[in-house]
């Protein structure tokens, strides 16, 4: 983790199998998920991640990478909590986590006002601001995951990566590509 977190508000683009998704990253909600948010992005680490988890009126939740490998790695690397700032309000984004001080690469947006996971400590750091039309129209029906539900496990995602997803769950939607965009237009930054 660099030294100095980010202050000031950054944009990123999604390009989604549905189309591009825009967001604005706010440090000054949750600086440690901002600058984990960067560092993925920069690293190229939303190739072809899926949209594993679904769920109509809540969230939309990716972030595991399909290759298990690089999975594994990120696994190990959790960050900090940050304090929450701002709610889970429709088109925040918040990361996934498994209690405190879990959070590694896993995502969601929500799809509604979600405000009672701010009590659980999911502390959004990023909103949609182009492109929710998209995230509205991921595919859904395989609902909840394994065990509780019929769609894909994480387990089985960590451990075998994209090729368990196409093979059993063939019509979920994927991040094909994430980028930084410049400050002052829509265009990718360069090197």
């Amino acid at each position: 983790m660099p030294d100095q977190l980010p202050q000031e508000q950054f944009r990123a683009r999604l390009e989604t199998t549905k189309g591009p998704v825009d967001v604005l990253v706010h440090p000054d909600w949750a600086p440690l998920g901002a600058e984990r948010f960067r560092e993925l992005v920069a690293g190229g680490f939303f190739s072809e991640v899926a949209f594993f988890r679904v769920l109509d009126g809540f969230v939309a939740q990716f972030g595991i990478s399909g290759v298990p490998e690089v999975a594994a790695k990120w696994r190990a690397s959790a960050i900090q909590d940050d304090p929450v700032r701002a709610s889970n309000r429709r088109g925040t984004i918040s990361f996934a986590m498994a209690g405190p001080n879990t959070r590694t690469t896993q995502l969601f947006i929500n799809f509604a006002d979600n405000g009672r996971l701010d009590a659980m400590g999911f502390s959004p750091f990023a909103e949609v601001i182009a492109g929710i039309e998209h995230i509205d129209s991921l595919y859904s029906s395989y609902g909840e995951g394994a065990p509780r539900g019929a769609g894909p496990d994480q387990g089985r995602l960590q451990r075998e990566g994209n090729a368990y997803l196409r093979a059993e769950f063939p019509e979920l939607d994927y991040v094909v590509s994430a980028q930084l965009l410049a400050d002052s237009s829509e265009g990718p930054k360069g090197p």
